[in-house]
């Protein structure tokens, strides 16, 4: 088979995995056009007082991450027993159910109602659904495109994965800015954002149909034993010259690396989260903002600095660390509120849609930079850069909060800091994650990190509105506070990347076990 030939072969499998991150971004950024709705639907009709009013609807928003946490826990073992396929065949399944049940939570027991919060748990359980066919392709289409690409192409092409989810993203802000322009604010609170969710399984079906011309991954099949499979899987996607030499460097990997234990993994979360709880405890001593970041705070100088005592613990301690990192910065607060964040400008409910479809595009158009840049510049410059662009972007947008500045510089500070994520910790946390760790622990160390990463984006979702609506910090900062944490935690990340992760750039993936132990 010639070199055109087995590149393109590449790149369609490379399309069909993406698909996998478009959803991803299409299922997490459907709510950012649904917020208002979902607090006059549900919300409002419980009567609540303000601050739990606030907590539950910082629990609505953000109860699809819940699924995120499960769907990426299992990811490993769902996509080391049956295959990188039969895990994403799981997850397009779990994207249409959830799309339909979100739309319609009433579904089988009476007709849609104008609003009725009895039926939140059941809106909240088919977010959850969702969540976890998320948290299923967060894990598994990287991975899966990490496993079929060349070394000297695999950043781009993972990076393909990062621009698919931002895509989706984009296309649902596109999507919600048109149905919300089909009625008035009523129909909207009670009609429109039932089609924003059940847009989604459009792409879903799509997802599913086009997997059954996707074949396994040959790393998963030398690990089964299935040789003859994966050669012919390698034979169209490298030619038949490499195909025999790379299933001997494949085979002679997975006999050589050494095992990894877990139990380093166990003590460093437990201590993680006893710093996390001991904080949380003191919300009667403190604010939540500040029992985050103490907590945050003392658990990265803990894991920075404290002795590292086994090979094992160094792996799955910098995946976790890289994974959380992506979150604390702040990135899906803008993604899940930016037309409330918007608003709180001054702008309208179109000027704020509008206004994070710029978002969207920016975003957008920096991944693709990351794209053409992290085979060429490597990893860790990348996300130093992209670290540093985010804190002074967040501490300046809190500033500007604070001051009461003009709205159009905030502007500019959140596109300013979209841009730095996209060209750095978003593509390049995702490439980092499918290719750092060894061919033997890699589906069990990379769902360890996935689920790291979405109890971080969980706990930042669910705290921002607690934080930013809490009538002490807006009397005192102006709803700049949190941005100010954001931006403290970016510095952190920096420092991070910095001392703890090495540079993969041009490497095999057999040849990661050899990096780790250097």
């Amino acid at each position: 088979m010639n070199n055109e030939v087995s590149k393109s072969y590449t790149i369609k499998l490379t399309l069909i995995a993406t698909l996998g991150g478009l959803l991803f971004g299409y299922d997490t950024a459907v709510i950012s056009g649904t917020v208002e709705s979902l607090r006059h639907f549900f919300i409002d009709p419980m009567g609540l007082p303000l601050n739990e009013a606030n907590a539950m609807e910082g629990f609505v928003i953000s109860s699809a991450l819940i699924g995120c946490i499960f769907g990426a826990a299992m990811a490993g073992w769902v996509s080391q027993t049956f295959g990188r396929r039969k895990a994403l065949f799981a997850a397009a399944i779990l994207f249409l159910l959830a799309a339909i049940g979100s739309a319609w939570p009433e579904i089988g027991y009476h007709m849609p109602s104008d609003g009725d919060h009895s039926f939140v748990y059941h809106f909240v359980a088919y977010r959850i659904l969702g969540g976890i066919g998320v948290g299923i392709a967060s894990m598994v289409s990287p991975m899966y495109i990490a496993e079929i690409a060349p070394p000297d192409k695999r950043g781009s092409l993972v990076g393909l994965n990062q621009f698919a989810i931002i895509f989706g993203m984009l296309v649902v802000y596109f999507v919600n800015y048109f149905i919300a322009k089909q009625g008035d604010t009523e129909w909207l609170h009670t009609t429109g954002w039932r089609y924003m969710f059940a847009s989604l399984a459009i792409p879903s079906v799509i997802f599913f149909v086009l997997l059954f011309a996707a074949p396994e991954t040959p790393r998963w099949l030398v690990m089964k034993g299935r040789i003859k499979q994966a050669e012919s899987i390698l034979t169209k996607l490298v030619g038949s010259a490499m195909a025999k030499t790379e299933i001997e460097d494949i085979k002679h990997s997975f006999d050589k690396e050494e095992t990894v234990s877990l139990k380093p993994y166990y003590r460093f979360m437990m201590t993680w989260l006893i710093l996390f709880v001991v904080g949380i405890i003191s919300l009667s001593l403190a604010s939540v903002s500040s029992a985050l970041e103490i907590s945050m705070i003392v658990s990265f100088l803990i894991a920075l600095y404290v002795p590292i005592k086994s090979y094992g613990f160094l792996i799955i301690m910098t995946g976790v660390l890289l994974s959380a990192f992506q979150q604390f910065v702040g990135i899906n607060v803008v993604l899940y509120y930016a037309p409330e964040i918007f608003k709180s400008m001054g702008s309208g409910t179109d000027s704020a849609l509008l206004q994070t479809i710029i978002v969207g595009i920016i975003n957008l158009s920096f991944t693709v930079l990351a794209i053409l840049t992290v085979d060429k510049f490597g990893r860790k410059p990348l996300l130093i850069t992209g670290a540093l662009v985010m804190a002074a972007s967040m501490l300046g947008l809190g500033t500007s909060f604070s001051q009461g500045l003009p709205g159009g510089l905030k502007l500019v500070f959140m596109l300013t800091y979209t841009a730095g994520f996209a060209m750095s910790w978003g593509p390049v946390c995702w490439v980092m994650l499918a290719e750092i760790f060894p061919n033997s622990v890699r589906s069990s160390v990379m769902s360890i990190a996935v689920a790291a990463q979405w109890v971080s984006n969980f706990l930042i979702s669910w705290t921002f509105p607690i934080m930013d609506k809490n009538d002490t910090l807006v009397g005192m900062f102006n709803h700049g506070f949190s941005y100010w944490v954001y931006g403290a935690l970016a510095i952190l990340a920096a420092l991070f990347v910095w001392k703890r992760l090495p540079e993969t750039k041009g490497k095999t993936l057999e040849d990661m076990e050899k990096l780790w132990k250097k």
